[in-house]
């Protein structure tokens, strides 16, 4: 009998050996080399870091069932609306900008501060895809808006989630992988950076996107993107960047 690691060796190798990693909306710097630091490969294996999700009949799933009807009473409040904003990942509206520009003290966009803004964005398929594929394809969670027959509050978004794997959460281990970088470039505002890291991931409860357990394993597979990330000469390199930009925009002394 295979091992998970044995599994995985030979999912890759079928996966690049098939150039099927695009057709899996698993994107890496081999394919997207603006977009990605790193290489499918490199990623840890999220089936290995995570535990099953929960069973339907288990006490993790009633706490699961629990929280997606308390993100349900959520929706039509102010902070419903900022979870519906948090669901875009569009740079074409600047989606960091919006979800951690007042956190993070300074604005993150092109024209504000271009290096910055150049290592968030080049992470974000780290952080979300590569960080998750592994788990959502071998577990296909159906997500809770489809197993519970409702709607969410992101409904243009319920055709293209339905046909992904609900856990890990992608958007939560984007947010808070990005949260954690924010943080290490401006300490100062550390607790706001990280709060609303936080409060991205419930945002994707309070959509009914996910379920919380799918957003807990979400920021697990994010902070170990991370961790390697740091690795790589290529974002340590535009990290080195985007440290010595904000420290002259906000005239850190060394």
């Amino acid at each position: 009998m295979k091992t998970i690691s044995a599994l995985r060796q030979s999912f890759l190798a079928g996966l690049l050996a098939t150039s099927a990693i695009s057709l899996l909306g698993n994107t890496d710097h081999r394919t997207d080399p603006d977009h990605c630091f790193l290489y499918l490969e490199d990623a840890p294996s999220s089936v290995e870091i995570l535990m099953t999700p929960p069973d339907t009949t288990s006490m993790r799933f009633a706490y699961d069932r629990e929280q997606y009807e308390w993100g349900k009473t959520l929706r039509d409040t102010e902070r419903g609306r900022q979870a519906i904003s948090d669901a875009n990942l569009d740079w074409n509206t600047d989606w960091a900008n919006d979800a951690f520009g007042e956190a993070f003290g300074s604005p993150i966009t092109m024209k504000e501060n271009p290096e910055l803004y150049k290592l968030i964005y080049n992470m974000e398929e780290d952080a979300g895809g590569l960080a998750t594929y592994e788990a959502k394809n071998h577990y296909r969670r159906t997500r809770p808006f489809v197993y519970w027959n409702e709607h969410t509050s992101t409904p243009k978004d319920e055709a293209a989630l339905a046909r992904n794997g609900s856990y890990p959460s992608g958007h939560t281990s984007i947010g808070w992988a990005t949260a954690l970088v924010l943080a290490e470039i401006n300490p100062a505002r550390a607790t706001e950076i990280l709060k609303r890291g936080f409060e991205f991931g419930q945002s994707r409860v309070i959509v009914g996107a996910h379920y919380q357990s799918d957003v807990d394993a979400g920021r697990v597979v994010g902070a170990g993107i991370v961790s390697i990330l740091h690795t790589n000469k290529d974002f340590q390199k535009q990290l080195a960047k985007a440290k010595k930009e904000f420290a002259r925009k906000h005239k850190i002394k060394k």
